[in-house]
């Protein structure tokens, strides 16, 4: 900093108050500044800052190592809405989200002495680890367990599943048939109950639940037996990977998709309008999510308290080309 104020002929004060946005500093006064801090490389330290002002501008974040795309599409979201606001984000990524692995990425973000915590803990078993974060700690969890006592953003799993077997069930399908995500899920777990208040509403025979995982190969095994079916007429897939490979099946054995069979997924994956047909699906708004978030915990960090505030985010049906009346 005494660098930059030196060769923009100001003192290392102004330096800081531009810095941090401050104000008061003239705009000619501002740019020699940034000037300066353009041709000397200069970096802010993160951790000399921290040590001076006692105020961490880091965010500990623990994320399940995966390439699913909810949770990757909300860890990229969070460490947008982060960097926007000020704050660095440092992810620890866990193989399993299990309270023993879970623990140790919190103790490491600990001894970085990070200002908060956020944890993406969208399966059961990360719910008794999440309970174990001493209670000073800012924290924020997203997709968890809502049964626990910890500030909680999520989207409306069950509104994003009524309203896509709603969709089916408004083009003319007696039933609709839902191939679920794994079972230790939250997410799978609102899906479920969302498509089966969906049909009770609609006064609709409830069938049998088809399990599956997130994966496509998983869908086209779900979907090689659904298409023997020829009842079959509508179904409601837990995520866009499983209705690729539940497309797949289906017209492998000839059952045309929305002519003889209407589709639904839930996520909008960036290919899903380039399916075969274009699919409809639900698109959780993760950005939402992410700003949400990041809001609850700064207020924590302010306040230097938890809370249990917990914010839902609607998702919204995206309407394409694989809904149709039934023959």
């Amino acid at each position: 900093m005494t660098d930059v104020a030196r060769l923009a002929g100001v003192s290392h004060q102004t330096v800081s108050r531009v810095l941090n946005g401050h104000p008061n500093v003239r705009e000619q006064t501002r740019l020699r500044v940034r000037a300066a801090i353009a041709e000397l490389g200069y970096r802010p330290n993160r951790a000399a800052r921290a040590l001076v002002t006692g105020k961490s501008q880091v965010i500990g974040v623990v994320a399940q190592n995966s390439t699913l795309y909810g949770p990757a599409s909300l860890l990229a979201a969070f460490e947008q809405a982060a960097g926007a606001a000020g704050f660095a984000v440092n992810v620890g990524s866990v193989r399993s989200l299990d309270r023993q692995s879970i623990a140790g990425v919190v103790e490491r973000h600990l001894d970085q002495r990070v200002a908060g915590l956020v944890v993406i803990a969208p399966v059961v078993s990360a719910g008794e680890a999440v309970e174990q974060v001493p209670t000073g700690v800012p924290l924020v969890t997203i997709d968890g367990d809502p049964q626990h006592n910890t500030a909680l953003v999520t989207v409306d799993q069950t509104a994003g599943a009524r309203a896509a077997t709603r969709c089916l069930i408004d083009a003319g399908h007696s039933t609709v048939w839902h191939v679920s995500g794994p079972a230790d899920w939250f997410d799978s777990a609102g899906r479920i109950a969302g498509w089966e208040e969906a049909l009770r509403d609609a006064g609709a025979e409830v069938p049998p639940l088809v399990p599956a995982d997130w994966s496509a190969a998983s869908g086209y095994r779900a979907g090689q037996m659904l298409a023997r079916m020829r009842d079959v007429t509508a179904i409601f897939a837990a995520n866009d990977h499983l209705a690729l490979g539940i497309l797949r099946a289906l017209n492998e054995r000839g059952r045309r998709v929305p002519d003889e069979v209407s589709i639904v997924g839930f996520d909008d994956v960036p290919e899903a309008a380039y399916f075969t047909p274009p699919l409809t699906t639900v698109r959780p708004d993760f950005d939402a999510v992410a700003k949400a978030s990041l809001a609850l915990l700064l207020r924590q960090i302010e306040s230097g308290s938890r809370s249990d505030e917990r914010y839902t985010i609607e998702p919204t049906l995206v309407s394409r080309d694989s809904v149709a009346a039934p023959h």
